[in-house]
């Protein structure tokens, strides 16, 4: 089982700040994910494919969608954080 944890205001449009499912194992990066997420959930589709959106697979920061996700325990995504 895969926890896929939601900040910010992709918490909003999901409805919730962590899920916890089982990935399929076709989904092989963070792009793949993102697309799966999208398609279960009209609400959250237009947020979570917003390229201003961060993601980090077992809290490590991704540099793009191609980051790998197999066997990654934790999936979190984010959007962009503001300093003060």
């Amino acid at each position: 089982m895969t926890r896929i944890l939601f900040f910010g205001r992709v918490s909003d449009a999901a409805g919730c700040s962590e899920i916890t499912t089982e990935i399929p194992r076709e989904l092989r990066t963070v792009g793949d994910v993102r697309d799966w997420l999208a398609a279960r959930d009209d609400a959250l589709a237009p947020v979570i494919l917003s390229p201003t959106v961060r993601a980090a697979v077992d809290r490590v920061f991704c540099s793009g969608d191609a980051d790998l996700v197999v066997d990654a325990e934790e999936i979190a995504f984010m959007s962009p954080l503001s300093g003060g």
